[in-house]
């Protein structure tokens, strides 16, 4: 169990994905079997796109390859490349929680309103739900390889840290 909770943006990643080539393939043989296509699928995929991306923004955070510019902490001692990582972090998990209030205001207005897709007539709610939790889960894995990194700074380990 703790497996699968370690690596669940990584299953969501790979179910969405696989879903998206399955759909994707199925409609390229439809249109060219009968010059019809899925009206609905460039909805699903761009959909399944955007949910790739927050997951796989996920898997980045906790493997610490996302984007960063550290060549001022390159050259600062140990003690204040922690500082500047506390503060970094820190900063980045404020805008994550941030971005999953707003999604989760968008989600609730959605809702409440009743708005669907123009494809498939389903309530948009359904797209953006997984918003809010994929940034929650950023911000998670962001401070577990915070965690990580800091510990290896302090035991003085420069090849992990």
């Amino acid at each position: 169990m703790r497996a699968v909770l370690e690596d669940a943006e990584k299953i969501v990643c790979a179910v969405i994905f696989l879903v998206m080539t399955g759909i994707g393939f199925l409609n390229v043989v439809v249109r060219y079997l009968t010059s019809y296509s899925f009206a609905a699928t460039q909805e699903i995929l761009l959909n399944g796109f955007l949910l790739l991306t927050i997951f796989g923004a996920a898997i980045a955070a906790r493997r610490g390859e996302h984007l960063a510019v550290t060549l001022f902490a390159d050259l600062l001692p140990p003690a204040g490349r922690r500082v500047g990582l506390w503060l970094s972090t820190s900063l980045s998990v404020f805008l994550l929680c941030l971005s999953a209030w707003y999604c989760y205001g968008l989600v609730a207005h959605q809702y409440a309103s009743g708005v669907t897709s123009p494809g498939l007539q389903v309530p948009a709610w359904y797209y953006t739900l997984g918003l809010p939790l994929g940034f929650l889960l950023i911000a998670l894995r962001l401070v577990q390889h915070t965690l990580g990194f800091d510990r290896a700074l302090r035991a003085g380990d420069e090849r992990h840290a």
